[in-house]
């Protein structure tokens, strides 16, 4: 606009409050933007960046926050008074001197963010050899494919089972101070008992622990490193009638305690099959947090990322031999324009997703998972992260991923979902033979997996469990006939 002037008979809608962020607005930076907006445009309205769809509805409902944490949010009812002031700030020759003005800049002076040192410095210490792997990852598979004894087509799922009424009633009691963290507990490793056994007898080949201690595959994570807060009522609507409590990145990340290995090691320990690791990635964890503005994104992905790894030593520490980081949102955060993709966005999301695992064991398998999303033109990025296995969800756009897979020469061993999660519909024996025998066409079988399109969190124990044993006699059938 400062290049090219404005039309004189059109009208300016200045998105000058952010509407994806739940930050307050510095007036100062605010108001000399607009300064610099109305030398070239004469008709503007003051509006948000966008819908305010994205924020939740007002900080006022929230009375468990520290108030030095909630004066700096503004949801959505606080950036309509924002758009007030500003508007009635801007008017006003003596701006400065307003109450308004005023106390916006002594709330913006006061720095709340809690800093750590030790994060900021290990992230600065971080160089070329921390996002690398020893070996290269067609060496990693043959060690993996000997050391983990995996047949052709291993059969496993995403990681998340159904949430009967009975977990999520544990979960209410639990919060509400009914039943003491020992009984809480003991019911997880109930339910962790029944699934294990469950994935046994069918003859699952990687077996998950369920994830009935997890919430929200983000909200989880938060809860247990430093660095986040929460809202009680932050309520945004994730998709359709799904709503979600995005964590708040309110200072340096950091992980303090194990906080999945405990799980995942008692459930390793009913089985003489590996049971995997379940971990949400860094990226993942940042799209779907509020994030600070006073670093960069790329700051923020690598001390998730640092912490993550943490909890990755951790569990191969524990003789977890298969870890999987799942990372459903990657494409989320893509620039508009494609020209940008790399330089602003998945060059940092690929070598933060890399920094969880860069320092495992080459027998170590490190499994992904993505969904949500077409994947089709980000392929080489994918492959670029350098798991040595992914699963995608890919069910519902006809598996139209194939041909991308193998017209990039795609080195990561996949399981495209053979099945679609997101209906009660039970899939057959031979549906699902057909569409192995489709993936053969395109991918090399010592390549591919055998898996659900996405975690079984949503679905009912009797269409999930008789699905699972199609996909197990699916899988059998066709691999004796390879």
């Amino acid at each position: 606009m400062e290049t090219y002037g404005f039309p004189d008979d059109k009208v300016l809608f200045a998105g000058l409050v952010n509407g994806k962020n739940i930050w307050r607005s510095d007036y100062a930076i605010k108001l000399k933007l607009l300064t610099r907006i109305r030398k070239k445009a004469e008709k503007v309205v003051l509006s948000t960046s966008c819908s305010l769809l994205h924020v939740p509805y007002t900080v006022g409902n929230e009375n468990q926050l520290p108030d030095d944490v909630k004066g700096h949010l503004a949801f959505a009812c606080e950036k309509l008074g924002e758009l007030a002031e500003l508007a009635a700030l801007a008017d006003n020759t003596d701006f400065a001197d307003t109450e308004e003005f005023q106390a916006n800049q002594e709330l913006i002076a006061h720095n709340a963010i809690r800093t750590d040192e030790e994060v900021q410095e290990r992230v600065k210490a971080l160089s070329e050899k921390d996002f690398h792997r020893k070996e290269r990852r067609t060496d990693r598979q043959m060690l993996q494919r000997k050391a983990l004894a995996q047949k052709l087509l291993p059969t496993t799922t995403i990681g998340s089972f159904p949430q009967i009424e009975d977990v999520k009633r544990n979960r209410f009691r639990f919060k509400k101070g009914e039943i003491t963290k020992a009984e809480y507990d003991e019911k997880i490793k109930g339910f962790i008992r029944e699934c294990v056994r469950f994935q046994d007898e069918i003859g699952l080949v990687v077996l998950v622990h369920g994830e009935f201690e997890r919430n929200d595959m983000v909200e989880y994570f938060g809860e247990n490193l430093s660095g986040f807060v929460f809202t009680q009522n932050g309520w945004v609507q994730s998709y359709g009638t799904r709503g979600v409590k995005p964590p708040i990145v309110f200072g340096d990340i950091k992980r303090e305690r194990d906080f999945t290995v405990a799980y995942i090691s008692y459930a390793n320990s009913l089985t003489e099959k590996d049971v995997k690791g379940m971990l949400t990635g860094p990226v993942t964890i940042l799209n779907w947090s509020f994030p600070r503005e006073d670093i960069s994104l790329k700051e923020c992905m690598y001390q998730i990322a640092l912490a993550l790894q943490d909890e990755v030593l951790a569990l191969e520490q524990a003789g977890v031999r298969i870890i999987q980081i799942d990372e459903a949102a990657l494409r989320e955060k893509l620039p508009l324009r494609k020209e940008d993709w790399y330089s602003e966005y998945l060059d940092d999301a690929i070598l933060a997703f890399r920094l969880t695992s860069s320092k495992v064991r080459s027998e170590t398998q490190i499994h992904t998972h993505m969904c949500y999303s077409e994947f089709e033109e980000i392929i080489p990025a994918i492959d670029a992260m350098d798991a040595d296995v992914i699963t995608f969800e890919a069910s519902r756009s006809q598996l139209t991923i194939l041909d991308s897979l193998k017209e990039n020469h795609f080195e990561t061993e996949v399981g495209p979902g053979v099945y679609d999660i997101h209906s009660p519909r039970v899939p057959g024996v031979e549906e699902i033979k057909e569409t192995l025998d489709l993936m053969l066409h395109k991918l090399p079988a010592e390549n591919l997996w055998v898996n659900p399109d996405c975690g079984l969190k949503t679905r009912g124990p009797q269409e999930t469990g008789q699905s699972l044993k199609n996909m197990v006699q699916a899988a059998k059938e066709i691999r004796e006939k390879l």
